[in-house]
Formats: structure tokens, sequence, C-alpha cells
């Protein structure tokens, strides 16, 4: 099943099982709008029949939506509990069991800015920072691209040197399959790929590593971080032969590289030695990232760069991609969230039954990029 399919098997399972006690842990991960309003509306029944909802997301809009009272973790304490600011009206609160007015830090109401302040220890004036670089030469040109099997076809595209390039779309409209393709997990079958004006075919992920290109793949925990592998190992699996090109094995410079990523990236951990599954999942995407930085790509395509980290994270993660555009990198980011999109892309590709359907200015309204991914014209 795909990603949001499994995702809706899981929330099955749950609801399911007739507790009284429901804890959801980022359940619209990877949800359409859709299945998101259609899940909403099973959490509220489930409230109304007396069902206690413990609701684990980083997506403001969903605490804003559903919670009568927000827990706030960082660095693995709590540091406050307020209620919640609700869009649902005094009729629904005063259905509301009584609560032990100990257990709350404030009895007044919370905003979205306190409620961000809480999750980072800080304010955060700008999630996404604005652009450092202009386009430069034309890295990766893509001529009707194809891959029969994944239903992507007639892909045209292009992508310069120090810019982001956001890949918009529903789920299910080939944004995955054809960076995948890209990175030869399911090579193409037509079109062309050139790389800085030369063509190049790719059958093998090796093969695409050694053009210069690099795949954050979106499931970080089954194909991004191998858990139970130490950081370093993680950081320098796709640099083997370059890490340890002589007879003997440098734990040494493995080690330093990998000192190297987690001072530059920001990654909280005890040490090189920590296992990637003691990491939160913030964390966890910039090791993934390190793995690919490591081979020094020309090309770097993120899927879904940020899903499921919390705010803090997000902006952090943000600010990595702005200073490698800014560096000189290509990035395609592939994201479902549209906020994201409009945010960090210099340019929008807009994807709808396996192929670009638009291209669109990075300023674009949500309006304009939905109605794309939708399939309506003017």
């Amino acid at each position: 099943l795909s990603m949001p399919e499994q995702q809706l098997v899981e929330i099955a399972c749950a609801l399911g099982a007739g507790a009284s006690i429901v804890i959801m842990d980022e359940p619209t991960a990877s949800l359409t709008q859709k299945e998101q309003h259609l899940l909403f509306a099973v959490v509220k029944d489930l409230r109304a029949s007396g069902v206690g909802v413990i609701y684990i997301s980083h997506r403001l809009e969903e605490i804003f939506a559903l919670a009568d009272r927000v827990t706030v973790l960082r660095d693995g304490e709590s540091v406050g509990t307020r209620n919640v600011r609700s869009s649902r009206g005094n009729e629904a609160q005063t259905k509301e069991p009584a609560v032990d007015q100990s257990l709350l830090t404030s009895s007044s109401t919370l905003t979205e800015a306190e409620l961000i302040k809480l999750m980072v220890g800080r304010e955060v004036s700008a999630i996404y920072p604005p652009a450092e670089s202009e386009a430069g030469e034309v890295v990766l040109s893509l001529k009707n691209l194809g891959y029969a099997a994944g239903g992507v076809k007639n892909v045209s595209l292009e992508v310069r040197a120090g810019e982001v390039v956001g890949m918009a779309g529903l789920v299910g409209a080939g944004r995955t399959e054809l960076a995948r393709v890209l990175f030869g997990i399911t090579p193409a079958d037509s079109g062309e790929i050139f790389l800085n004006g030369q063509r190049i075919t790719i059958s093998s992920p090796q093969e695409a590593v050694a053009h210069g290109i690099a795949y954050v793949p979106e499931d970080r925990r089954r194909h991004g971080v191998i858990l139970e592998m130490p950081i370093a190992h993680n950081m320098t699996m796709a640099i083997h032969r370059r890490i340890f090109s002589g007879a003997w094995l440098r734990f040494g410079a493995e080690k330093q590289l990998a000192l190297d990523f987690i001072r530059d990236l920001g990654v909280k951990a005890y040490g090189p030695e920590a296992p990637g599954g003691s990491l939160s999942g913030g964390n966890q995407q910039k090791v993934s990232l390190a793995r690919w930085l490591a081979t020094k790509p020309k090309l770097l395509i993120l899927d879904e760069p940020t899903q499921g980290v919390d705010v803090g994270a997000k902006s952090e993660i943000h600010k990595i991609i702005r200073r490698l555009a800014k560096e000189g990198l290509a990035v395609l980011m592939i994201s479902s969230d549209l906020p994201e999109v409009l945010g960090m892309a210099d340019r929008i590709a807009v994807m709808r039954g396996g192929t670009i359907t638009a291209m669109l200015p990075g300023k674009s309204d949500a309006h304009t990029v939905m109605a794309a991914a939708l399939g309506q014209t003017k």
C-alpha cells in the first residue's frame, strides 16, 4: 500500500479496538486534505461518545481544530499545558468534563504564537527564510521523461543551480514516482535526462550517485535512516569507497565527518555513536540529509523533507535548504504541505496524472496551485 493507505489502515485498527482511550501519533502525516477532514470527523465523534483521545501532532492547525487542551513537550520534558482557543464554540465547550485546574500552567486560552514559542523555546518570526541566491546554469533538464509502470509520462522540467524548485500535487500525482525514476530506483523507459548539458542514463541508484544526484526519501524510518546503526555509520554509508579507500578502516575519519555534519546541521545527539533510532524525527531527517550531502551532489531531491517534524526543526531544515541553494546546489523539493511549497520554492512544478501540468512562479497563490493540481483551467 501507499503511505497514505498504510496510515488509514493503522487508524482503522485503532478505532476497531473499542478502546476508552485512543492515542493517535501524527495520524494525518500522509493523508490528503479530504482524508484529513474524514479523520477529524471521526475524532469529534469519538469525543462525543466519551472516548478520550491523545492526539500527537506537529501541525498547529490540527491542534486548534481538535484539541481541548495541549501539553507541549520539548527535549523530553513537559514545558506547559494550556487551554486551546478552539473554533468549536461555547456549546461544545460546555460538554467537556471538569478538569483539575492544577494541571493547567495558565487558565487562559492559547494563541498560535504562544504555542510556537512553547514548542521551540523562542519566537519564530519566519518559518520560511527568504531566497538568498539567483538561479544559475541549468543542472537538470528532463525532456518527455516517462516510466509507464509508475504512471510517469512526458515530464519536461529544468532545475538550475542555486534554486529550489517545488513539486506540488495531490497524492497519486506521480511526484515520488518521478523522484524514483531520477534516482534510478525505477529507471525511465522513455524520454531524456540531461545533467549539466550532458545526456545521461540512470539505471540504478549507484549511477545516480556517480552522476551527482542525491535523494532524501519520503519514509525516513524505512528508507532514510537505519535506526539500529550509529549516526556516524548512517552518514557515511554512501561514501564508503571514498572514506575507506585503502586497506584500513579509517574510523577516525568517519567520526570526524560525522562530527562536522552534527555541528553543521545542528543535529541534537549525544555523539556520533548514538543510534539513529534514539533521535527525534527532525534530527533523523538531518542525518538522512547528511548522508547524501556527504556525496557532494549537484542535484538534491527532497521528498517531504519536513513531514512529521516540529515547527522548530522545520524552520531549521528550511534554513539548511536555503543555505545549500545559496552555495549553488540545485534542489528539487517535493512536498504535500502547500504553505511549504509556496514559502520555499523559487518556481513551482504542479503534477497531475503523472505529468507536469503547470509551471508557476514561487510567489503564486494557493488557489492557483490547487486549481492546477485539480486539473481546473481558467
